[in-house]
C-alpha cells in the first residue's frame, strides 16, 4: 500500500528537514567547488554573470567524482559557469524547444500522440549548464521557495489528464521529479492512479548517478506499490559519472523490476569521442541499463561552446556502429519543436 499521507504540520517538518540536508549536500558556490578542486577562476574561465542567469549547484557526491586539479574533466566541464556562457550566438534562444507552445496549461505538456508531461517541481538534482530548461522561470528556485502554488497547479493538471482518455503514460519530470520528498512523491502517484487509463509512468531523473542516497527504502516500496509500469530514464553522459554509490542506488532499482534506460547528450569536451561512448555503453550494459538516446544539443541560449556538428555526430555514431553490437547503439537523434516524435539524425 502506499503510505498514509502525512500531516501538514508532518510535510511542513520533512520539507524543512529535507532541505536542510540538501544544503549541506550541495555544493552552491563555484569558489568552493575550485578550492576543493585545486583550480583557480582563471583556468576555468569562471563568469560570475553566468551564475547570476542560471544559479551553480552541483551534489558532493557527484563532485567526489570529479578529478582534482584537472580543468578538463568531463563531469566538471558540464556544471561548471564559463564565460562563454555570456555568448551570443545565431540560433540559440532561450526555449529552443517551443515547449510554451505546447502547454496545456502551466506545467502540463502535451508534444507527443498518448503522452503527456508533467513539470511536478522546479527543484533539480543538478545544474547543467547545457540544460535546455535554463531559461524557464523555476530555473533558479528552490523547490522549496513553491509555496505550494506548484503543487495546486499539479493538481489541476491531473483534472486535465482525466478528461483525456487518450493518454496512457505520463512522464514526470521538472526540475527532477524525485525533489519532492518522500512524502509528496507518495501523494502524486495516488493522485495519478485515480485516473483509470493511465498505464504507465515514466521518470526522468538524474538523482541515481548523481545523489544515489536519494533511491531510499521508503521510495523503493512507494514504486514497488505502485499499479503503473515504472520506466526510470536516467540521464548520463560519461562512464566516470557511474560510480559505486551509482551502481548500488541503480541494482536496487534494477531489483524491483523498474524498467532502466539511458539518454546522454552528445557534448563538445565531454563525450564527443567514439571511445568514451563505447565505455559508457559497457558501463551502462554492466549495469542493466539499455542505451536509448544520443541527443545531438538543444540550442539554448548559454550552451553553443558544447555543441558537436551534424557532420562530426555522424561519424561518431558510425564508428559506434562498426565497434557495438545493436543493443548496446544508441539512436542518435534531436528534438525539433513541432515535430511529433524525436527526429534520428540521419547517416
Amino acid at each position: 500500500m502506499i503510505p498514509r499521507k502525512p500531516s501538514r504540520n508532518q510535510s511542513r517538518s520533512q520539507s524543512r528537514s529535507q532541505s536542510e540536508k540538501q544544503t549541506k549536500a550541495y555544493f552552491t558556490d563555484p569558489m568552493a567547488l575550485l578550492e576543493r578542486l585545486n583550480l583557480t577562476p582563471k583556468e576555468m574561465f569562471f563568469s560570475p554573470e553566468a551564475v547570476e542567469e542560471f544559479r551553480f549547484k552541483v551534489p558532493k557526491a557527484y563532485v567526489n567524482k570529479i578529478q582534482p586539479g584537472k580543468p578538463n574533466d568531463p563531469l566538471l566541464l558540464q556544471v561548471f559557469p564559463v564565460q562563454q556562457e555570456l555568448e551570443s550566438v545565431p540560433g540559440y534562444i532561450k526555449d529552443p524547444l517551443a515547449e510554451a507552445d505546447s502547454l496545456y496549461q502551466p506545467g502540463l505538456l502535451q508534444k507527443y500522440d498518448g503522452r503527456a508531461l508533467l513539470l511536478v517541481t522546479p527543484g533539480c538534482a543538478i545544474n547543467c549548464r547545457y540544460c535546455f530548461r535554463r531559461h524557464f522561470s523555476y530555473a533558479n528556485k528552490s523547490p522549496y521557495d513553491d509555496k505550494g502554488h506548484l503543487w495546486e497547479q499539479l493538481k489541476k493538471n491531473i483534472q486535465l489528464i482525466k478528461q483525456d482518455s487518450t493518454l496512457t503514460e505520463i512522464i514526470l519530470s521538472g526540475g527532477d521529479p524525485l525533489s519532492l520528498s518522500d512524502a509528496r512523491f507518495a501523494e502524486l502517484i495516488t493522485l495519478l492512479e485515480s485516473v483509470p487509463h493511465l498505464k504507465r509512468l515514466r521518470i526522468h531523473s538524474r538523482f541515481p548517478i548523481v545523489e544515489p542516497e536519494r533511491i531510499s527504502d521508503e521510495l523503493l516500496d512507494i514504486l514497488l506499490n505502485s499499479r503503473f509500469q515504472i520506466i526510470m530514464v536516467l540521464h548520463i553522459n560519461h562512464a566516470q559519472e557511474i560510480g559505486p554509490d551509482s551502481k548500488a542506488g541503480i541494482e536496487k532499482l534494477r531489483k524491483k523490476q523498474i524498467i532502466l534506460l539511458n539518454q546522454s547528450v552528445l557534448l563538445k569536451g565531454v563525450n564527443d569521442n567514439v571511445g568514451i561512448l563505447t565505455q559508457l555503453s559497457e558501463k551502462l550494459i554492466e549495469n542493466h541499463i539499455i542505451p536509448y538516446y544520443l541527443h545531438m544539443l538543444d540550442h539554448v541560449q548559454g550552451s553553443a561552446h558544447f555543441e558537436v556538428s551534424d557532420s562530426d555526430a555522424i561519424q561518431i555514431h558510425q564508428q559506434l556502429r562498426a565497434v557495438l553490437p545493436g543493443y548496446m547503439l544508441p539512436r542518435l537523434v534531436r528534438e525539433v519543436a513541432g515535430e511529433k516524435s524525436k527526429l534520428p539524425v540521419s547517416d
